[in-house]
């Protein structure tokens, strides 16, 4: 059985009906090669975080983020591949609790952006 990947970008009916115009109020670029974007990013200066459940993850709560920041999330299922999550510089992970430890890509990328937003006001 075979996994089928699929994403948006704008414009698109399903995203535009979902985020009720405020697509038109972010940048965003479409990128078809993640690592060589990553490695431009970070000669500009940005820390690069995977929010992945690895065996280095450090817990979102004592992650010190170094701004400006970029996020890079997985697949629910397959999560980052491997050649991508080398080449960050930090692995984030979610604390959980129970016997599940992740949550859905929405979910936890609401949760990262929070804190993140917790953190950018501190400083």
């Amino acid at each position: 059985m075979s996994l089928r990947h699929y994403w948006a970008s704008p414009p698109h009916k399903a995203i535009a009906k979902t985020a009720l115009g405020s697509e038109d109020h972010v940048a965003w670029e479409m990128c078809s090669e993640p690592v060589p974007y990553l490695e431009c990013l970070r000669r500009q200066g940005y820390e690069v975080a995977a929010v992945e459940t690895s065996a280095t993850a450090i817990d979102l709560f004592d992650w010190r983020p170094l701004f400006p920041v970029v996020l890079c999330f997985g697949h629910e299922v397959d999560g980052i591949g491997a050649d991508l999550l080398a080449r960050c510089d930090r692995h984030v992970r979610l604390p959980m609790r129970g016997i599940k430890h992740s949550l859905n890509v929405a979910t936890a990328g609401g949760v990262v952006l929070f804190e993140l937003l917790r953190r950018y006001r501190e400083l």
